[in-house]
């Protein structure tokens, strides 16, 4: 299949494949009538690379899981999916931490007082101000 083909495949651009061929995540074929052609293997790469992508794992983990799924290495694998799901917790706790304000906020937002609404406030960088009225809002 042409590199066009691939990257639809793949469900990416054909940039993107060229990207990962830079990075040496995908390799690059010799030409065949003065066309690349692509196999089965490089679909299953590039799919791969998007499903750990998806995951949250950075290319050069990726590079590493792709070293890693020819030589077997599980110990080495499952130690960088623990590292992935620790640092997927801690982002999920920020998040979750900033909901709560949010939501802290568009309650004393919605209480109706005087001045500005506390997520304008505290979108604008006076967190002094926006801390304030998150505080009135737990209490």
């Amino acid at each position: 299949m042409t590199i066009g083909k691939l990257a639809a495949a793949g469900g990416v651009g054909v940039e993107t494949v060229r990207y990962y061929q830079r990075l040496g995540l995908l390799g690059t074929p010799g030409r065949d009538g003065g066309v690349r052609r692509y196999g089965p293997e490089d679909v299953r790469r590039l799919r791969f690379i998007r499903q750990a992508q998806a995951a949250g794992f950075a290319l050069s983990e990726i590079r590493e899981l792709l070293a890693l799924d020819a030589t077997h290495d599980r110990t080495r694998a499952r130690a960088l999916a623990k590292a992935r799901i620790a640092a997927l917790d801690a982002r999920i706790s920020e998040m979750q931490e900033a909901r709560d304000a949010l939501e802290r906020l568009a309650g004393v937002c919605g209480e109706g007082r005087e001045g500005p609404c506390p997520i304008l406030v505290a979108f604008e960088g006076d967190t002094s101000a926006a801390a304030v009225a998150a505080g009135r809002a737990g209490a």
